[in-house]
């Protein structure tokens, strides 16, 4: 089935506006001269860490601990993770070190 150029033009004008509705709508509910409610406020503190432990449930979901080798590339670049985080305190290098670490385990030590 193939869209019309209206059709086409449709979706991506409302891909577009939600997009835009998106960006803008926090900054039309809390402009800078009102405080924002407590809830918003709690939601920033806690959302960054509940998605990070989301994505490392996400990313060990498929890792087969009964059988060779046993997770231990993934053990070993979240260990990688923490240690550059405790160290530098840098999300960016905490998370392309173990990136790195990972991929030159599972592709060289491991493979």
């Amino acid at each position: 089935m193939y869209l019309t150029p209206l059709q086409t033009m449709g979706i991506i004008l409302a891909v577009a506006a939600g997009t835009q509705l998106t960006r803008w709508l926090p900054f039309w509910l809390f402009p800078e001269s009102r405080e924002p409610p407590a809830v918003i406020t709690d939601l920033g503190k806690l959302l960054p860490a509940a998605m990070m432990g989301l994505l490392v449930v996400y990313c060990l979901k498929g890792v087969s601990w009964l059988s060779a080798p046993h997770g231990a590339p993934e053990l070993i670049a979240i260990a990688v993770v923490a240690v550059l985080h405790r160290w530098r305190d840098n999300v960016l290098l905490s998370i392309a070190g173990g990136t790195a670490v990972y991929m030159l385990l599972v592709q060289v030590v491991f493979a």
